[in-house]
């Protein structure tokens, strides 16, 4: 799940995740980081589930996937659309 918190030049959008799914540590990997593991790791929030916050310039488009530890792979099936097997997120 994605929130998104617009600002001026810019959107903070919230990656979001279960606590559970899947067990191990995930970061969100995309072309606003240079697709590097680990930049954007998810931590804990009191509601249970698990987010890091990234801002992105805003208008604009974004290919991203999460990467949990043990090369386990996978999308986002709350976004607009995928491409190219990515999910794809539009500011």
């Amino acid at each position: 799940m994605l929130e998104r918190d617009p600002r001026e030049g810019r959107t903070e959008v919230t990656f979001v995740l279960p606590a559970v799914t899947p067990t191990r540590p995930v970061s969100v990997v995309g072309d606003f980081n240079g697709w590097k593991p680990g930049t954007h790791e998810l931590a804990p929030r009191p509601d249970g589930t698990r987010a890091v916050t990234v801002a992105l310039a805003a208008e604009a488009s974004h290919s991203f996937r999460y990467l949990a530890a043990g090369d386990y792979w996978f999308n986002d099936d709350s976004v607009e659309s995928q491409l190219d097997g990515n999910s794809r997120l539009t500011t």
